[in-house]
């Protein structure tokens, strides 16, 4: 197998105009290719510098997870250090978790940061959000956010061999009526989110966020979004 390296865009264009396929740190296709075959050609996009950006407002798609530390929001760097082991961290890229797990840990904190991609496509760069990213599958670049004034996440223990653990991210965002709440949970393979106005009032935030999907969870999952709501409502930081 030959691996790509490319340093520009376009060089990386070339590369999957040729049919390369794309890798990240092959943490989840490397027993795919040992059972079936490896490909001819493979690009990594870990020499390109559009896609390992780190900052308090993007992350690169070949950033692997252990860089992600006090540099982005709390909730993005609790998602990725709660990934596998140490080992697994050192290898798995942000690319990797969104665009080629089934898990996709980092999932629900990218959807409360409400962030977009950058993604590469046959015609070039192009931006979209994180629904089409994780249906179509594009080779991420990067995701971009507007930092959020608080943050929250929790993933409960699970068991091995069991379905996925629990999984809520919360974060507080400014807009021009006041502050608005997002909420996501992976429950099970499935990830919801929703959003309401918030305030100084835990309890009328609440209410409102009964009304959106969070009001169909099962009661534990209600439960942890509930003492999570109210732990980032009642202090200035959040948890």
């Amino acid at each position: 197998m030959l691996l790509r390296l490319p340093t520009s865009v376009s060089d990386a264009q070339a590369c999957l105009a040729e049919g390369a396929v794309p890798v990240g740190g092959a943490t989840l296709v490397w027993a795919t290719w040992q059972r079936d075959g490896f490909p001819e050609v493979a690009v990594s996009l870990r020499d390109l510098p559009e896609a390992n950006v780190l900052g308090p407002e993007t992350v690169g798609g070949a950033v692997v997870l252990h860089r992600m530390d006090e540099r982005v929001p709390d909730v993005l760097r609790l998602a990725a250090a709660s990934v596998g082991t140490g080992a697994v961290r050192r290898t798995a890229t942000v690319g990797g978790n969104l665009v080629g797990s089934a898990l996709r840990c980092l999932l629900p904190a990218a959807l409360v940061l409400d962030a977009r991609a950058a993604v590469l496509g046959p015609d070039g760069v192009h931006e979209t959000d994180l629904a089409e990213l994780v249906a179509k599958r594009p080779v991420l670049l990067s995701l971009h956010w507007r930092a959020p004034i608080a943050c929250a996440y929790r993933k409960l223990p699970g068991e091995a061999g069991g379905p996925p653990p629990l999984v809520v991210a919360s974060a507080v965002h400014a807009d021009d009526d006041g502050h608005r709440l997002r909420i996501a949970v992976r429950d099970g393979y499935e990830v919801l989110s929703a959003g309401a106005s918030c305030g100084s009032d835990v309890d009328e935030t609440l209410h409102a966020l009964s009304s959106t999907a969070v009001g169909d969870l099962s009661a534990i999952a209600r439960e942890v979004v509930h003492s999570q709501v109210a732990a980032l409502l009642g202090g200035p930081g959040g948890n």
